[in-house]
């Protein structure tokens, strides 16, 4: 843990940004210790996003002054940022899809030239996967687009601690286990800690309070484009967090149990992972919202995709008895439609009930969106407003509009709170409920353990195929992980 006397690494001061008239931060100071991992937390939109991407040079201030190493910036862009040092893994991927992983990694150092190229891209990123990775399981030739998305993410936070020929001081993680599972959001905790003692600098941005009580130094606490609290992590538990950004202070795991009991209504899901053994299944009944649990990439999200394609009748291994709508995780490749706006992305589930006569009705479709921008808490001035103008949590917020906007019944949920603050968690968690009380049923893939605890029954994945069910009371995260290294019976 760095001293209060350890030289500053970069810090920011006074920095305001405006997009438009809209101000995204008011005069926000902000400093990073040499050995030092500062966690920033708040709401989505509280501005912790534009703060970090004036600090990583993508974003110039409207006001103040970056420094880095005590030497105030006259000018700044990702190209000094980074030749001095600093670097930043982004909430939303920045891998371009159509190149392999050696090939992005190439793309991020300049320095990896002249014949042989490839291979030495290559062996770079493997020892850095291998180091803080062990057994990822990734080739450096195998093309992004054809990697899960916890597997993307690990490429992208590997190539951030390659080097060539710029220094690494200070790397901005913005929430970088999102697509994580347990272990290996694990692992990279681990390596940071590691790195930290080494002297190296960090700051963490994290919706999974646990991770940032647990792994920070320091915390700062942004709401509404400042700075609201600013104190040595020891001083701090999820109770002060959640107060300090203004929502309501209660754990989610304190919530009332979802659901109906177990077989006491009729089921409307069975379903079969390809190559399942024996006579294991996934079934739920209608009002149940059903976790599918296990290490990432490991065949949930296929099964949810196999049950979208085989809606609305099913068919093969897939029985369905209700129309399907998927709440995506992956947002920017299957969720939004990024040249639409806010309104048209959450209404497009329900154009059938927007008809008037032979077109669509402009009033219903506006009265929705504002609905659903209301139960929901789509934080924005207008919901005519651009898709790509909300927070990544925002973002996630339509999409979960439109799937409940919609007339479907069965509910898939593809690990869809990355990037999500607990105040809306929350929210979407009684939303939930609501919605399960009233016989809509769901099917709820989660990286997040604590996530699992509002479902009433649980499947565990491993290689594909399902190997445990766990009732509510039975579920523990020690089963679970257990379950997800060992093959079931």
């Amino acid at each position: 843990m760095a001293s209060s006397l350890a030289p500053s690494v970069a810090s920011l001061n006074g920095v305001e940004k405006y997009f438009g008239a809209v101000r995204a931060l008011a005069g926000v100071d902000l400093g990073v210790a040499r050995g030092e991992c500062v966690g920033l937390v708040g709401h989505n939109g509280a501005g912790k996003s534009t703060l970090m991407n004036v600090l990583a040079g993508v974003l110039a201030p409207s006001e103040g002054r970056v420094m880095v190493a005590g030497q105030a910036q006259a000018t700044w862009s990702t190209r000094l940022a980074r030749a001095l040092g600093i670097r930043c893994v982004f909430q939303e991927l920045s891998l371009c899809p159509n190149l392999t992983v050696a090939e992005n990694t190439r793309v991020f150092h300049t320095a990896l030239r002249g014949f042989g190229w490839r291979r030495r891209a290559a062996n770079l990123v493997q020892e850095k996967l291998d180091e803080i990775f062990p057994g990822h399981g990734i080739n450096p030739s195998t093309l992004v687009q054809d990697l899960s998305i916890g597997r993307r993410q690990m490429a992208e936070v590997a190539r951030a601690f390659t080097v060539t020929d710029e220094p690494l001081a200070l790397v901005i993680l913005d929430e970088p286990t999102s697509s994580l599972d347990a272990r290996t959001a694990g692992q990279l905790l681990s390596y940071m800690r590691r790195r930290v003692a080494e002297g190296m600098s960090f700051i963490l941005i994290s919706h999974m309070l646990g991770e940032i009580l647990g792994n920070s130094d320091r915390i700062v606490v942004m709401r509404d484009g400042r700075t609201v609290a600013d104190d040595m992590a020891a001083h701090f538990n999820r109770d002060r967090l959640v107060a300090e950004m203004g929502g309501d202070n209660h754990a989610a795991h304190d919530a009332s149990p979802f659901g109906v009991v177990r077989a006491a209504r009729p089921v409307c899901v069975r379903a079969r992972p390809r190559g399942q053994n024996g006579d294991s299944e996934l079934v739920a009944h209608k009002g149940e919202i059903i976790g599918l649990a296990g290490l990432s990439g490991h065949g949930q999200t296929e099964l949810l995709r196999a049950i979208f394609d085989a809606a609305p009748k099913g068919g093969g291994s897939i029985t369905l008895d209700g129309p399907v709508s998927l709440v995506a995780g992956d947002r920017q490749s299957d969720g939004i439609f990024p040249s639409w706006s806010i309104a048209r992305n959450i209404t497009v589930g329900s154009l059938k009930a927007l008809k008037q006569g032979a077109l669509i009705s402009p009033a219903r479709e506006k009265e929705m969106a504002q609905r659903w921008q209301q139960r929901i808490r789509i934080k924005t001035p207008d919901m005519d407003n651009p898709i790509l103008s909300l927070s990544g949590g925002n973002q996630q917020k339509a999409l979960f509009a439109r799937a409940l906007a919609s007339d479907a019944q069965i509910i898939l949920m593809d690990d869809p709170m990355r990037g999500v603050d607990i105040s809306t968690k929350l929210e979407v968690y009684d939303i939930i409920r609501q919605e399960a009380a009233k016989g809509r049923t769901f099917l709820w893939y989660t990286t997040e353990t604590e996530e699992l605890l509002y479902c009433d029954h649980t499947y565990v994945f491993r290689n594909g195929m399902i190997v445990a069910q766990l009732a509510r009371g039975e579920l523990t995260e020690e089963k679970v992980i257990q379950s997800s290294f060992h093959e079931a019976g």
